[in-house]
């Protein structure tokens, strides 16, 4: 089982409101190690902390695991703005050591070049009609308002998790037609950038699919699904979704992994080189839509 990789993507984690699965991507990023970490959009919602929404204990201890993966591994981390953290606008770009705040960024994965963005800029709704877009996120905290409550009463009846919003998203014939659209339109949107493949967030739909010729990308959300995009060192691509993970597998692989080291540790040890971009991608475009 892979625990090392070379970059993971991670969006629309909603940090601040009661949806936010805070302990569960905090327990995620424990158990894995990469060299680059996306922070794609949607980490803080600004919109919700200015409302009803609170900040947490466990929402600090998110970003207290970032530290600890700058600090211990040298991991580079990119947050990447969204819409409901747009209060970024105000500092961007800024670099701090290894940490990097931007609107977006072009990525190369092994010769291949990959456009990432939140994906809120092809939105016209929320671009350009901002008031409809609240509305709309109101409605849509309603629904995981609502989700909590099905599933307290499916765990006591012994029943299987289930997500009310996403099964009512699919049942509504003009929102599975935008996610239809948004997907088109990032995959048009990277090609005119002269990328192969384009990574984004923003509609809570984890993907890993071709689109004409283009490598599409969804991370998914931390809300929902508790799904992230991984890319290990050959350049190939891979959903791991929250759910699915053997944790104690992993743990078992770690202190295996642990034992060998200890008894390497009397021979001379080797630096292990992290990875560092070109001098060319030190400051990566910025695109402004």
């Amino acid at each position: 089982m892979k625990t090392h990789y070379k970059t993971i993507v991670v969006s629309d984690v909603h940090l601040g409101t009661k949806g936010s699965k805070a302990k569960e991507i905090a327990r995620f990023l424990k158990q894995y190690r990469c060299e680059n970490l996306i922070l794609n959009g949607d980490i803080i919602d600004g919109w919700q902390l200015k409302k009803s929404g609170s900040w947490k204990r466990k929402h600090t201890r998110f970003f207290n695991r970032i530290l600890k993966m700058i600090e211990n591994h040298n991991t580079n981390v990119f947050y990447l703005r969204g819409n409901h953290d747009d209060f970024l606008e105000q500092i961007l770009p800024l670099q701090i050591g290894r940490l990097h705040i931007q609107t977006d960024m072009i990525y190369d994965s092994q010769g291949k070049k990959y456009f990432i963005t939140h994906g809120d800029v092809f939105d016209s709704i929320t671009t350009n009609l901002r008031w409809i877009a609240y509305l709309g996120d109101i409605g849509y905290t309603f629904l995981l308002w609502m989700n909590r409550v099905v599933n307290f009463y499916r765990f006591k009846a012994g029943l299987p998790y289930f997500s009310l919003s996403q099964y009512v998203k699919g049942k509504v014939k003009s929102a599975v037609s935008y996610v239809d659209d948004f997907e088109s339109e990032l995959a048009k949107m990277a090609r005119s950038k002269g990328c192969e493949g384009i990574i984004c967030g923003h509609i809570h739909k984890a993907e890993n699919r071709m689109i004409d010729g283009i490598h599409y990308l969804n991370s998914g959300d931390w809300v929902e699904t508790m799904s992230a995009l991984a890319e290990d060192h050959e350049g190939n691509w891979q959903l791991i979704y929250y759910n699915e993970i053997d944790f104690k597998g992993i743990q078992l692989d770690e202190q295996s992994i642990g034992s060998s080291e200890e008894v390497e540790s009397s021979v001379i040890p080797l630096r292990k080189v992290s990875f560092e971009l070109p001098k060319d991608d030190l400051t990566p475009p910025h695109f402004r839509l």
